[in-house]
């Protein structure tokens, strides 16, 4: 879908990519990543195949939409960008809460969120996300229902390092080694713990055959106005599909989740 702002932008994030937020013709407002550069541009595009792939895994995450801003728009706005590229935006969730260092513990412990805590963290094993950790969650919780809703995907294919090879997660580089995955473990026995990790091995691979058949439809989605080369997209998305990978990932998975529980063993 390709939106169009509809008012001056009054609100600008302080976080990374400096987003803003856009009133748009569809009445929704929503929070926008813009090109600044062509290495934004990738950033821009893994939000893009964050966001599409992981639809596929059952997990919570914003609409999004593309969203072009008009130019008398942007007048508050003094941060480098470029116009003639569409925006990558996500539709903006109220009566949530931003899961950070100090508001994690809003997030009752449960085993209905300690199995979409371990989804999220596997996905982010397969699609090597560098930027959910010990501090930056890129999480939402929404009280009312207890779902956790997975945010921002510009540090996947570790940090869109599309002229190198994939490399695996470390435990330090994920969600299990921060205070969120703590919380909500605490009250499950640790074997129980592992014993649901490993019963998600059937996901897993229902999930990677779903996500391939997103692949061509990313590629036909990318606006030609972000200047990036399909093809290079297109050798770097075969990489997580590679059985090599898949199993790499999952055995990595596994072993990083019986680190992490051993290491709180040890802390008991």
């Amino acid at each position: 879908m390709e939106l169009n702002s509809i008012a001056v932008i009054e609100r600008q994030f302080n976080t990374g990519e400096l987003p803003v937020l856009v009133n748009c013709s569809d009445g929704k407002a929503y929070i926008c990543k813009y090109m600044r550069s062509s290495a934004s541009a990738f950033k821009l595009l893994n939000e893009l195949i964050g966001a599409m792939l992981i639809e596929e895994w059952s997990i919570l995450s914003p609409d999004f939409s593309f969203v072009n801003i008009q130019s008398e728009h942007w007048t508050n706005i003094f941060t480098p960008h470029s116009l003639s590229a569409p925006a990558f935006g996500y539709q903006q969730i109220d009566d949530v809460i931003d899961i950070t260092p100090s508001t994690y513990i809003a997030v009752r412990p449960s085993m209905n969120s300690l199995i979409q805590l371990l989804k999220i963290a596997l996905f982010d094993f397969w699609i090597a996300n560098e930027d959910r950790t010990i501090n930056n969650s890129n999480l939402l919780f929404r009280p009312n229902d207890g779902k956790l809703i997975s945010i921002d995907y510009g540090g996947i294919l570790n940090t869109g390092s599309y002229d190198s090879p994939m490399s695996q997660l470390t435990v330090s580089d994920s969600i299990l080694y921060a205070d969120i995955f703590g919380h909500i473990s605490k009250a499950t026995d640790s074997s129980e713990i592992l014993d649901k990790a490993n019963g998600l091995f059937a996901y897993y691979n229902d999930c990677i055959k779903r996500s391939l058949e997103k692949e061509q439809v990313i590629l036909e989605c990318i606006p030609p106005e972000w200047n990036i080369h399909k093809d290079i997209v297109s050798e770097k998305l075969e990489q997580i599909f590679e059985q090599d990978w898949t199993e790499q990932v999952w055995m990595n998975f596994i072993e990083c989740i019986k680190e992490v529980l051993n290491d709180e063993q040890l802390k008991v």
